[in-house]
């Protein structure tokens, strides 16, 4: 007696079917999984035996061969109990074996017969969509998730007998729906907001000019005054999230098992904020079986490395190519998995060792040598990939005090989105740039022309303030940004002079 079942397995964040093929063959009892399964498909046939019987079905005392195929890919995970289940209960004819090809069906299976969320739900849907199929059996948990994809009915099952009942006689229950408007309006919302920050204009307004050209920044400033806080508002800032954006970055989090048990959808700019320990693979991805790491958890958000001389010089350099390409491409002996990260990169440090070199209240300790050591754990390709570096003053008493809250986080958010806009008419034919951050040579060479007065003053910072050759393009993407912002085609000489100024910590080259 054979059956087949249709599953789906993930790989990198897309999914792809796997036919689950149950032969049920005179013998002795045995019970063997063959197609490249890992530990825990293995230990399927325990919690499979258990839940048919605790379910009340009978279990065949027979020689029991399960096939996951395609059989050159590993499979993981213990999504793959609910297929087994179901496609020995086809081969015992307790279901009809003419439906197991209509649906792909998902989840892990409880030794009473209950069915549990399980991974990577919202890929399996869309890749079941991609192949026709009429519809998907998932988890309850994981029902709403899957239910983001239209176009296909998505049925979330509690219980063995439940799926048994439902295959039987199709169509009775109702397939999940939701309202995606609903969950954008619910879930769209931010614990913190730009009103919560006393004081920093001018470190509110680079933040202002970060998000509107997509500019990584870094903030310096002593301990206290207020760098962690304005990271964490930066999110709020952003554009909101598209569908689009959100379905790429949901998939991402279901992958990694972050999406919360019923959440439908990731609906607000990540921001993800690791320790300074982290390691290598911890923050691009990576591990024997590859996971995504934060940079990929931060894709459409905020990366925000705090304390940024504390990280290993090592995993600081990893950065590099997520930064330069919006993508990781993790290498195994198994293959190569590629994760999306595309994000915008928020930094913290303060300025000294001690951390008081710029507090006028505090006396530094440190020696010029200590102070060249510690901002010298920040190589140059990396600085390099920061566009915007700003000092961040400590807050004085009547900043503190003050009732004034200054502009929301909707006010400075509406006029990032206007900036954006123009942005995208710019670059409606550039491929692969969204933003000024994104510009290659030749579009600075097009898009950021100067006058004459503008030139002259971007001339003279160079000579006299010793900026680096790389802070040069820097500068032309911020001030093409600062002018977005002020709704001009034209780059003016103010608008430079803004620029100039989040260039902190530009010097002469190092060796």
């Amino acid at each position: 007696m054979l059956a087949k079942v249709l599953s789906s397995a993930v790989l990198g964040i897309d999914a792809y079917l796997v036919d689950v093929e149950v032969d049920i063959a005179f013998g002795l009892p045995s019970f063997s999984t063959v197609g490249l399964p890992d530990v825990a498909v293995k230990e399927s046939r325990d919690r499979v035996k258990a839940a048919i019987k605790n379910a009340g079905f009978d279990f065949p005392a027979r020689r029991i061969t399960v096939n996951l195929a395609p059989a050159d890919i590993k499979k993981e995970g213990a999504a793959f109990d609910l297929p087994i289940a179901v496609g020995i209960l086809g081969a015992m004819e307790v279901v009809r074996p003419d439906l197991l090809r209509r649906y792909a069906i998902l989840g892990e299976l409880s030794l009473d017969g209950g069915v549990r969320a399980i991974r990577g739900v919202l890929p399996m849907a869309v890749e079941a969509k991609a192949a026709g199929l009429e519809g998907v059996l998932v988890p309850e948990d994981n029902a709403p998730e899957a239910a983001v994809v239209e176009g296909i009915g998505v049925y979330g099952v509690r219980t063995l007998p439940q799926i048994v009942e439902f295959l039987n006689a199709p169509g009775a229950p109702a397939p999940t729906a939701i309202d995606l408007e609903a969950i954008f309006s619910a879930a769209a919302r931010y614990d913190v907001d730009f009103t919560d920050v006393k004081g920093q204009q001018h470190a509110k307004r680079a933040l202002e000019v970060a998000a509107a050209g997509g500019h990584n920044i870094l903030l310096i400033g002593p301990p206290g005054s207020g760098k962690t806080m304005l990271a964490k508002c930066l999110p709020t800032i952003l554009p909101n999230l598209s569908l689009e954006e959100a379905i790429a970055t949901t998939k991402i989090h279901s992958v990694a098992g972050l999406l919360a048990p019923g959440a439908a959808l990731v609906a607000t700019r990540p921001f993800r904020s690791p320790h300074h320990t982290i390691s290598d693979a911890g923050l691009v991805g990576g591990g024997n079986v590859p996971r995504p790491g934060e940079v990929s958890l931060a894709h459409h958000g905020v990366l925000f490395l705090d304390e940024l001389p504390e990280f290993k010089r090592h995993v600081l350099e990893v950065l590099r190519q997520p930064l330069e390409d919006g993508r990781v491409v993790i290498v195994r002996a198994m293959g190569s998995v590629g994760y999306p990260a595309q994000f915008m990169l928020a930094t913290a440090m303060n300025p000294c060792p001690c951390g008081f070199a710029t507090d006028p209240a505090k006396e530094c300790t440190c020696t010029p040598l200590q102070i060249q050591r510690y901002l010298a754990r920040i190589s140059g390709p990396l600085l390099d990939r920061i566009d915007i570096h700003i000092d961040v003053p400590p807050l004085r008493y009547r900043e503190i005090t003050t009732d004034d809250t200054g502009e929301p986080s909707a006010a400075i958010r509406d006029r990032v989105c206007r900036a954006r806009a123009m942005q995208q008419e710019r670059f409606r034919r550039a491929r692969g740039v969204y933003c000024n951050a994104h510009m290659a040579p030749r579009h600075i060479k097009r898009h950021c022309e100067l006058d004459g007065e503008a030139a002259d003053l971007l001339e003279t910072a160079m000579e006299r303030l010793s900026l680096s050759a790389r802070a040069y393009d820097r500068i032309l993407k911020v001030a093409r940004t600062i002018a977005d912002l002020a709704g001009q085609d034209h780059i003016g000489a103010e608008h430079v002079a803004e620029a100039i100024q989040y260039r902190s910590l530009d010097r002469a080259p190092r060796r």
